[in-house]
C-alpha cells in the first residue's frame, strides 16, 4: 500500500462563509480563490493547490442537515494508480461513500468507523488543467488513466 503525500485541504461547515473567509484572510493571510453565496475557497498565496480551505454554509442542527464543524480533510495521493488502489481498498473496507471528478482533482469520499468523512484525491498538475472542462461530474478513473497516464504525478508531487 502506498502512503498519501499528506494533508491537502480542510473543509468546514460554517454559519456565514463570507464572514469566515474574511476572518481567515486576516488571521492567516489566505486569499479567496472562488466565492459563491454558500461557499468560499481560499489558499495561501504561497500554495500551489486549488484551495487550502473550503468554507460551506451549514444547513442547520436538525437530523440529516450539516451543522457547524468539520466537513472533511483531504489527503493527496501521487498518481491515479494510487487513487485506483485506494478506491479498491476502501470499497473492500466498506468505507467508500462517494467519488467525483472536480475538474481540478479526482476524489474519493470515505468515512472512518465513527462516520467522520475524509477525501482521498489526486490533483491535476497546473499544465494539465483545462478550466473549460466540466467539473463535479462522475469519476471515470479508467478514462483519466488513459488520458493522463496511470503514473502521472499529481500537483502535490510536483511542487
Amino acid at each position: 500500500m502506498v502512503a498519501t503525500l499528506g494533508m491537502r485541504h480542510a473543509v468546514l461547515w460554517v454559519a456565514d462563509p463570507q464572514r469566515s473567509a474574511e476572518f481567515y484572510e486576516q488571521a492567516l493571510g489566505l486569499e479567496t480563490k472562488v466565492r459563491t453565496d454558500d461557499a468560499v475557497f481560499l489558499s495561501s498565496p504561497r500554495s500551489g493547490t486549488d484551495h487550502d480551505l473550503g468554507l460551506f454554509r451549514a444547513q442547520g442542527p436538525s437530523a440529516g442537515q450539516r451543522s457547524i464543524g468539520l466537513y472533511h480533510i483531504a489527503w493527496e495521493v501521487e498518481t491515479l494508480t494510487d487513487l485506483a488502489e485506494a478506491k479498491k481498498r476502501l470499497a473492500a473496507m466498506g468505507a467508500l461513500v462517494g467519488e467525483n471528478n472536480h475538474g481540478v482533482s479526482r476524489s474519493l469520499y470515505c468515512q472512518d468507523p465513527d462516520g467522520i468523512e475524509f477525501e482521498i484525491m489526486w490533483e491535476l498538475p497546473v499544465a494539465l488543467h483545462d478550466p473549460d472542462e466540466p467539473s463535479n461530474v462522475p469519476l471515470d478513473l479508467d478514462a483519466d488513466m488513459a488520458r493522463f497516464g496511470p503514473t502521472a504525478a499529481g500537483r502535490g508531487a510536483t511542487g
